[in-house]
């Protein structure tokens, strides 16, 4: 402690032949566009609910952010009376709800009804996943290598409630966004040298990569049935 307030530097002796984590700094975000946004929305139908989400590519964000984002989770909540809509049931036991790949999936898309809940991703794989208590959208990598850099990704899932699984009045849902993005020193700071006791070289192993961790609210939309009571609505929106 001593040595590095008076020369600046830190000295170490890392475990021989193991990854090591040296620093980590926690840094608040500071206003300059991300590598993607997050746009998600719970559609209210009656006794359907439907929560849709689209990941958007930033063509703005600062060069050092447009490296690829890797490990990419993004958690939607679930409220506790809707959590037996999202588990299946077969003759052995019971397992939560796997996303259905679709490709063709896009902004806008308009699906019918469907009695049975499913969830549908146009990248990665979702499901519940009881830890959250939350519906847990992953995808390895951002941009994906199958589509443009360009191209929108999207997950929705359907749920039809029953007359015990009403929407909690006092339900404000955010999404939870966490992602990495290597080569990228989000706090600013900078390593300038690099120096081992012998003549190895060890910069080639090292690592520095940001870990992102944010929250994007959840839009709720009411779509009124016909002789239905729109006080039920509460704070959603009519449409």
């Amino acid at each position: 402690v001593q040595e590095f307030e008076q020369l600046r530097i830190i000295k170490f002796t890392p475990p021989d032949a193991c990854r090591l984590e040296l620093m980590r700094f926690r840094t608040r975000y500071n206003g300059q566009d991300l590598p993607f946004s997050v746009k998600a929305a719970v559609v209210v139908q009656g006794a359907y609910i439907e929560l849709q989400a689209f990941i958007n590519m930033s063509s703005t964000a600062p060069i050092p952010t447009r490296s690829p984002c890797e490990n990419i989770m993004i958690r939607f909540p679930v409220p506790t009376q809707w959590i037996k809509a999202l588990w299946t049931m077969n003759l052995q036991r019971q397992k939560s709800l796997k996303a259905k790949m679709n490709r063709r999936a896009c902004l806008g898309a308009l699906h019918e009804v469907e009695s049975d809940p499913v969830i549908q991703v146009s990248v990665g794989t979702a499901k519940y996943e009881s830890a959250y208590r939350a519906v847990v959208w992953k995808i390895d990598r951002l941009p994906d290598k199958n589509s443009s850099s360009d191209h929108p990704h999207s997950l929705s899932y359907k749920l039809e409630l029953g007359s015990d699984q009403e929407i909690p009045s006092d339900w404000y849902p955010f999404a939870t966004v966490q992602f990495v993005v290597h080569d990228t020193r989000a706090s600013g700071t900078e390593v300038k040298s690099l120096g081992i006791e012998s003549d190895l070289q060890p910069q080639k192993h090292v690592v520095q990569k940001a870990f992102y961790n944010c929250q994007v609210e959840i839009e709720k939309k009411w779509i009124r049935l016909d002789g239905e009571d729109p006080d039920k609505a509460g704070n959603c929106l009519m449409q």
